[in-house]
Order: structure tokens, then C-alpha cells, then sequence
């Protein structure tokens, strides 16, 4: 994906560019996997004097998740980890399919594929570490941020310019929104 700063487009334009062999990959795609800590979060976990977990999610990816469901992709996720403050997370976005505290992640997102009858072939994934391949290397579509381990991005199709936690779960949905035709429409809801 680039993206040129300098770049002047009339009003309301998009200004996003992206490689069209990546765009063909994901056309087909109509449900996105996205692990947590490391792709949502930004990998670090904190606690509370009392031993509760906290995170720290970023908007930018909220909103991508968001503007997913508007154009018809679902996202789901599934994490290795479990806790009130992800939860509540996920249902102020909307985030319907979600397995929580599971390392055998292939399973999971096989469940997921039969309740939305979908198959691999519609299904991009994205994480950071290796309890994340066994979805990613069955994903028509694998992504990774750019601080996944390293055999986690030698697996993706495309690895964000961003880290995780801090905007690369964006740039994973701006990338399917192009590849749906849907990117343009929905920004110019923002833009008149």
C-alpha cells in the first residue's frame, strides 16, 4: 500500500494506492481473521495493582472494523487471551464472532467459516506470532504487521507499514475495502 503525502487529488478522492496483484488476491474475500495482542493491541500487556489485564486498542483500527461490516466483510477475531475490557471492546464495535482463550486457532476460524458458510478461499487473516500461521497459511488472503515475527511475515501476502496496535488492522480493511470496490463510496460519506 502507498500512500504519497504529496499527493494532490480533487476533494473527496481517494488518495490510496495499492498494488493490484494484492487487490486481485483479496477480491474474493468476505470474512477477515484478526488476532489480538500484537495486531489489535499493541502486543504489550499491562496490569492493574489488582492483577487485571488492560489494553490499549487503537481507533483507527475500531473504525476499519467497522467500515468492514458496512461493505459487507465480516470480522472476527480470535485471541489467545481473554478478558472484560476485549470483550466490551468487541461489542461497541459490532464484532459478532469471536473466540476467546484459544491457542489451537485453525479450529476456531473453521467454526466460524461453517456458521457464515464460507470457505478459506473468502477468508483473509492477520496476525503476529505463530499461533496465528496455522489460519494465515489457509487464508486466501494472510497479513501481517510490520513487527509480527519474522516467519509470521515471511507467511503474509502483505505486511502494514504500521505496528500492530497502532494501525495496521487499518490498513489491512482499507486494503479489502479497495478490493470490494466499496473504499471510494464509504469515504465519500465522509468527505461531502
Amino acid at each position: 500500500m502507498v500512500l504519497d503525502p504529496l499527493t494532490h487529488l480533487p476533494d473527496g478522492a481517494p488518495a490510496l494506492q495499492i498494488d493490484p496483484e494484492l487487490l486481485l488476491r483479496a477480491q474474493g474475500v468476505r470474512v477477515a481473521f484478526f488476532d489480538v495482542d500484537g495486531v489489535l493491541t499493541d502486543g504489550g500487556l499491562y496490569f492493574s495493582e489488582s492483577g487485571e489485564t488492560l489494553k490499549r486498542f487503537n481507533t483507527l483500527d475500531g473504525h476499519g472494523l467497522k467500515l468492514l461490516q458496512k461493505a459487507g466483510i465480516t470480522p472476527a477475531v480470535i485471541t489467545g487471551r481473554d478478558s472484560a475490557p476485549l470483550r466490551l471492546r468487541l461489542k461497541a464495535l459490532g464484532v459478532e464472532h469471536a473466540v476467546f482463550g484459544t491457542e489451537d486457532k485453525r479450529p476456531a476460524a473453521e467454526q466460524i467459516l461453517a456458521t457464515l458458510g464460507l470457505t478459506w478461499a473468502q477468508a483473509a487473516a492477520m496476525g503476529d506470532d505463530w499461533p496465528d500461521l496455522p489460519v494465515m497459511r489457509r487464508s486466501a488472503f494472510a497479513c501481517a504487521p510490520a513487527n509480527a515475527q519474522t516467519e509470521v511475515r515471511h507467511a503474509a501476502h502483505f505486511v502494514t507499514q504500521a505496528r500492530g496496535g497502532e494501525g495496521a488492522a487499518r490498513e489491512l480493511c482499507d486494503l479489502l475495502l479497495v478490493a470490494t470496490g466499496r473504499y471510494a463510496a464509504l469515504l465519500a460519506d465522509y468527505t461531502t
